[in-house]
Order: structure tokens, then sequence, then C-alpha cells
């Protein structure tokens, strides 16, 4: 389970040359337990540092953040191995040529044997119908299928929880039901911040940021109509 206890998010920054803390996140506490929980709000809410919060990629500036009992200030390694994070841009991970070099580097801290670590690869990719695609460079992929692939990389290093990042924002409507479908089909916990209000009413849990604060959690149809009329859209 991963826990927020009063974890709030500020960076230094100047106002008429004078030194000023902004806030990013207020202080946040919560529980994240619930299988599948969708965070949604408006550009520049919070909702993404929020995220990253979850796996120590942005540690807070005041308060905790626990994963299983471990600090993400002080465990962050150990955390990173619990909690997988997908990006938007599928291009800002995939750090290798192709799809099948990319997971077999996710895999090496758990197999050593290169050729063991090349087979589980192509399984893994054959998994998320990607088999005929693994020696393709990433850049000759399409953005659904970078996604997918940065999506089992993560996946290979076996963690209980899965974090991503509007994943499905930059996708066509084809990849983003592709990617979306995945995703919900995970038995791996998941966070997922996004625009897509049908992605998060498909959620268990919806929460919603606005200007650095949870103003709702609930279930993802009243979240997702208290957004709404945050946004004047009711």
């Amino acid at each position: 389970m991963i826990r927020l206890e009063g974890a709030g998010v500020t960076v230094a920054g100047f106002s008429q040359g004078r030194p000023v803390d902004h806030t990013i996140l207020h202080p946040i506490t919560l529980d994240l337990d619930t299988p599948r929980t969708a965070v949604i709000g408006a550009n520049g809410s919070g909702k993404s540092t929020l995220l990253r919060l979850l796996n120590g990629l942005t540690l807070p500036s005041q308060g905790r953040v626990l994963v299983d009992d471990l600090d993400t200030a002080r465990d962050g390694a150990a955390v990173r191995r619990r909690v997988g994070f997908v990006f938007t841009e599928p291009l800002a991970q995939l750090v290798m040529s192709t799809p099948a070099d990319d997971v077999e580097l996710s895999l090496r801290r758990r197999h050593r044997d290169r050729s063991q670590r090349r087979a589980l690869a192509r399984h893994l990719l054959t998994e998320q119908g990607l088999a005929d695609l693994a020696d393709s460079s990433v850049h000759d992929l399409s953005g659904g299928e970078r996604q997918l692939v940065a999506l089992t990389s993560v996946l290979a290093v076996e963690p209980s929880v899965i974090v991503a990042d509007e994943p499905t924002t930059l996708l066509d409507l084809r990849n983003r039901n592709r990617v979306q479908t995945a995703l919900l089909a995970l038995p791996q916990q998941l966070v997922v911040a996004t625009h897509d209000l049908e992605f998060a009413a498909a959620c268990d849990r919806a929460i919603v940021v606005d200007e650095g604060r949870v103003v709702a959690d609930d279930l993802p149809g009243r979240a997702i109509d208290s957004y709404r009329r945050l946004m004047g859209a009711t």
C-alpha cells in the first residue's frame, strides 16, 4: 500500500527579486490501496507531481510517502522496484534501439543469462501483442506501440504497483483503447493520471486535484461529476 502522510512539494523561486517558495502540492494525507485509481485535474493542477511522489521521482518537501512502509526519501531504490512508472512520452524512457533490447535491459538484474533474458523479453512482448515488432526500431513504431513497449519494460522488473502519467494523451483513438485495455487488465495495482474521463470512469476510485490540493476522492462517477462542476462543464 502507498500512504501519503502530510506530503507536500514546494520549490524555491523568486518574485520581484526576492526568494519565494512556490507550493506545487499542498500537504496531502491519503492511502492508495484501491486496485485501480484515476487521478484527474486540469493542466498544472499538481496531479503529475502527486504521481511522481509515489515512487520517489519527486521527494516531498514536507511530510513523507511510504510504499509498503518504505520511505521514498530513504529507500528510493527499493521503492522503485515496487512501483513502476510509465511516462506520457514513451521515448522519454525507451533507452535501447529495439523493443527486445529495451525489455532485456530491464531484465538484467533478475536474469544474468543473456539467452534466458532474450527469450523472456520476447515472451513479455508477445503477451502485449508486440511479437512481430521485437526487432524493429522503436522510432518506427506508432505512439501506442511505443507506449506498450515502455509498459512491457516496466512490467519486466515485476513491480507490485504501476503508476502511469497520462499514458494515452498523445495517442489516437485506436491506440488509446489498446493502451487503456492493457493497463486496466494488469494484475498490479494501477494509479493513472488522465484527462480521459471514460478511462477514469473505468477505474475503482477517482481523485480530483485542483491548484495543488485534493478536492475530491470518491467513486469515479461522483468524483467526475465534482470535476465537471469545478471546470464549469455542467
